[in-house]
């Protein structure tokens, strides 16, 4: 079965939102290192986002079951849309008040990703989901690819205020082709209280019992406590601050990351298909070595010229992303397919919620950690705890994690 029209319909928008919220991805840790030149602020930006889809995730996951999904995903969409111009409307630009935003925007995206999350699997036939997944990870990284390099110029030319101007647009355009896509969902309102606790219990047990799922949740919890912090503090702190990179060079680096998950994606859909799953410890391997290229680059040991880092850091984020494919794709879709439709919104909440309590933990570290000591040593502590999760997991459960959710 050939892609269909709803999925594309799915895939256009969410490449037009993905678009205007990297832009925004981009300019807004550029405003704050300009506004405060600490990485602990950068830190509570990153936690005032994930601590709200920590504590509505679970409810979300609940509604995202027993209501329209299409017309969440749409009017979450919507809502931030004017969420934003009322931001710049009344000129909420300050640190402080961002941060706020910044909470809100966390809520709402909670329940956009609760209900769109459940919705996508249900677009096409299973046998179509590494495709599918191939071409919406596509979508989202030529988004990323474009966006940073985008988001970079639109912040040295208008500085926050217009880089969350064309997020804001960004939400309306997404909007508008997502309600097309026909969606049939039988809404199951509820009734009291008692029901959303009955119902996020119910996805938990579903959890609890498949050996796949409980593998992967553990693994990714790990891997995410650790590896949440490098992508969203330690890399654009060194870029920023250690290396004293352009807004245009900063976003530049990101979209090479991209261009190479590109590259892999386009590989695992018109090459690897299902076989991507028996490459990951392969991948995670050479993602280890990219994170000890980096170390080094940034490091006094290297030596290097700003132009010759940035070439240096460009290489190896191409190839970083590449490998990065291998890991998220087929996990992907072999955990989309373990979740039958009517509960994948509160299970898939439910994993959620536990990446979001893991990777604030390392957060929390990382911040201080940055303003104390050079970024290359903390770079280094993060690869060591990230060496040891895949060596323990690869010893004791690369079956299970090599042969996929079909087996367990």
């Amino acid at each position: 079965m050939s892609l269909n029209r709803n999925f594309w319909l799915f895939a256009v928008g969410r490449f037009i939102s993905q678009l205007g919220w990297a832009v925004q991805d981009v300019a807004l840790p550029l405003y704050v290192l300009d506004q405060t030149h600490s990485g602990g602020m950068m830190t509570l930006f990153v936690l005032a986002e994930m601590i709200p889809v920590l504590i509505v995730m679970p409810f979300a996951g609940v509604i995202g079951d027993r209501y329209n999904r299409k017309w969440l995903m749409v009017g979450f969409d919507l809502a931030r849309g004017v969420l934003l111009f009322g931001v710049l409307a009344f000129h909420f630009l300050g640190i402080y008040q961002l941060l706020v935003i910044q909470v809100i925007m966390g809520t709402m995206s909670a329940f956009f990703g609760a209900a769109t999350n459940a919705m996508f699997p249900d677009l096409v036939e299973p046998d179509e989901l590494e495709r599918a997944n191939s071409i919406a990870g596509s979508s989202n990284i030529l988004a990323r690819l474009i966006g940073p390099a985008l988001g970079g110029i639109i912040y040295a030319v208008g500085g926050i205020a217009l880089a969350l101007l064309v997020n804001a647009v960004s939400f309306f355009g997404s909007g508008l082709f997502e309600i097309m896509i026909h969606y049939e969902w039988k809404t199951k309102e509820l009734e009291s209280a008692s029901q959303v606790i009955r119902d996020i219990k119910e996805g938990l047990l579903f959890l609890r019992s498949n050996r796949y799922l409980m593998t992967i949740m553990t693994f990714t919890l790990f891997m995410a406590a650790l590896g949440q912090p490098f992508g969203a503090v330690v890399m654009p702190y060194a870029f920023r601050e250690v290396l004293k990179f352009s807004s245009q060079q900063f976003g530049l680096l990101e979209s090479f990351f991209m261009g190479g998950m590109l590259l892999g994606n386009l590989i695992i859909a018109v090459k690897v298909g299902k076989k991507a799953g028996r490459f990951l410890f392969i991948a995670l391997f050479v993602s280890g070595l990219m994170i000890l290229a980096f170390m080094w680059v940034i490091s006094p040991f290297a030596d290097l010229s700003r132009d010759q880092a940035f070439v240096a850091l460009a290489l190896i984020g191409a190839v970083w992303g590449a490998v990065e494919a291998f890991v998220n794709v087929p996990l992907n879709s072999k955990i989309q397919r373990a979740i039958p439709t009517e509960l994948r919104g509160r299970v898939m909440s439910a994993l959620i919620v536990l990446m979001n309590i893991s990777e604030p933990l390392g957060l929390t570290l990382i911040g201080p950690l940055l303003d104390r000591y050079p970024a290359w040593q903390v770079t280094f502590v993060l690869w060591l705890g990230m060496a040891i999760v895949v060596v323990y997991y690869w010893l004791r459960y690369s079956e299970v994690l090599l042969g996929g959710a079909e087996s367990s």
